[in-house]
């Protein structure tokens, strides 16, 4: 880490090994077997604010071996990877009787009187020093690790000790006005999302524009209620099936009759209007199974036999499919012949895709010309309507509705990971307007849904510039640019030379001292 510039004036650029103690071996003080301490797993640390929650007990004979122990201002410094990269680092404060016992992924940073703890966290919150212990990581992957020679070796400005007091107090005055910004700012997020929440529930309810009943009688005329389009979609489902055996028919040459015989059409699930709130006038319950062609998944490309490939046909998985979008930055390729031997699973334009498996089952979008021949694995389901009838924005809408995912939740089986499976996804209820209706209901869906998202991504922006604005003063602060050198502070050099000589002082003298005095002096050396 050599881009420290020149040192100010009383400063100096010294290796944290030499200012700390790294990953020590002892406590000053050990607890007795039945003394409770702070007991910090990984998830009790706050990703990049410095903080942890140090109020979970365990008693030190619980804790006190398999472990890493550390104590009150001692800083924790996340080594695995990712919570390296999140900048999981903390000072330990406020523990339990001074001590604590956590997970075996942190070092443990313990300062010397030449630098304060606040100011090594600091240090180890910049976004740079992350950058430099990537770079050091070893390991497998997914198990890569910070060595401990990393932090022994990185090299830290040091201001005097009272420099440094006034550099923490003016990061924490900086740092709380930037943290109060953006808490304003996830409160407007947390609103924006209710706010959605809202305007999917009243879409998927005939609340958000007026009913087809409603123009209708105000205007004089008559409208068609959704029962009778529900009739003519179920008459286009089973005509669509008919063709498509007819076509398979041909293909195999193969007479009408014999295949007749053979393959009879499956009426499709109908819902219990009896188990479902009442609909708007006009409206009517159908299920997915009702309105669809086609609900289908797809299959792991390794299962049969397929990887990966840098272009060919796209292959949508899981983090493709987002809430009423695509997100198509992370695609994958499989080679066409994937879609010749899995032509069932081929996603067409237009094409319904709802996330099936896991954290992010019940996410749904909308198949885009983009992906038009794409395919898929069993993690993302494919709903194909039947073209004349619904429209696959209301029924997108309806599945991110409150209501659909309610659904979706209740439905699923959650053993190893939640799995919303095709069963599932067939007898789902849906509400029906009369088409008109549904078309004003997705226009001003749509309208209010694109203004959510231009603000959602204005607040990502701000997210990120006060990241980089925090970054800034931490940049500023070791560059002693943030607030103004005293001359008469004592130099961080004069007070890291004294250490030095009490040092090695105290190492003569616990080489030199009797066998059962040696280890407890060599401890404390500092």
């Amino acid at each position: 880490m050599s881009d420290n510039g020149p040192m100010p004036k009383g400063w100096i650029l010294a290796p944290l090994g030499e200012l700390t103690r790294i990953n020590p071996r002892e406590l000053d003080k050990e607890p007795g077997d039945g003394e409770h301490i702070s007991f910090v797993p990984m998830t009790l640390v706050e990703a990049g604010t410095g903080r942890l929650d140090s109020s979970v007990s365990r008693l030190w004979r619980e804790a006190r071996k398999g472990y890493t122990r550390f104590q009150d201002n001692d800083v924790l410094f996340a080594k695995i990877t990712p919570c390296m990269e999140n900048a999981k680092f903390a000072l330990a404060a406020n523990l339990i009787s001074g001590r604590g016992a956590g997970s075996t992924e942190f070092h443990v940073i313990r300062p010397t009187a030449a630098i304060l703890p606040k100011f090594i966290l600091y240090f180890v919150l910049q976004e740079r020093v992350r950058r430099e212990a990537r770079l050091s990581m070893r390991g497998a992957a997914g198990q890569l690790r910070v060595p401990p020679e990393f932090l022994d070796r990185a090299e830290i400005p040091v201001a005097p000790v009272p420099e440094q007091e006034r550099i923490i107090e003016e990061i924490e005055k900086q740092f709380t006005r930037l943290d109060a910004a953006v808490a304003a700012l996830k409160r407007v997020q947390a609103n924006l999302k209710r706010y959605r929440a809202s305007v999917l529930k009243a879409a998927s309810e005939g609340r958000l524009v007026p009913t087809e009943a409603e123009l209708a009688r105000r205007e004089g005329r008559s409208f068609e209620p959704a029962s009778v389009l529900l009739e003519r979609i179920l008459a286009e489902r089973r005509s669509g099936w008919e063709s498509a055996q007819l076509a398979k028919i041909k293909e195999a040459k193969r007479e009408l009759e014999e295949a007749k015989g053979k393959k009879k059409y499956r009426e499709p699930v109908a819902p219990e209007p009896q188990n479902l709130p009442r609909l708007p006038e006009g409206w009517e319950w159908a299920t997915v199974d009702q309105v669809t062609l086609l609900v289908t998944k797809g299959t792991s490309p390794g299962w049969q036999g397929f990887d990966y490939v840098s272009s060919g046909v796209p292959f949508i998985r899981s983090q493709n499919v987002r809430w009423g979008q695509l997100d198509l930055s992370e695609i994958a390729f499989v080679e066409q012949r994937f879609n010749t031997s899995h032509s069932n699973s081929i996603i067409r334009e237009g094409d319904v895709l709802l996330n099936l498996v896991g954290a992010s089952v019940g996410r749904s979008s909308i198949a885009t010309r983009e992906i038009d021949g794409a395919n898929t694995n069993q993690a993302v389901g494919i709903i194909r309507l039947v073209q004349k009838g619904i429209r696959n924005k209301f029924l997108m809408f309806h599945l991110l509705s409150p209501a659909g995912q309610a659904h979706i939740q209740k439905t699923k089986a959650d053993v190893a990971r939640a799995n919303f499976n095709l069963d599932d996804i067939r007898p789902t209820p849906i509400p029906i307007p009369p088409f008109r209706e549904q078309i004003r209901i997705t226009d001003e869906t749509d309208r209010r849904l694109s203004v959510i998202h231009e603000l959602e991504a204005q607040l990502e922006a701000t997210f990120l510039r006060t990241e980089r604005l925090r970054q800034s003063i931490l940049k500023s602060a070791f560059e002693g640019n943030l607030v103004p050198q005293d001359p008469t502070d004592e130099p961080a050099s004069v007070l890291l030379e004294r250490i030095r000589v009490d040092r090695n002082a105290a190492h003569n003298s616990a080489t030199t001292a009797p066998r059962g005095r040696r280890k407890k002096e060599a401890a404390h050396v500092s």
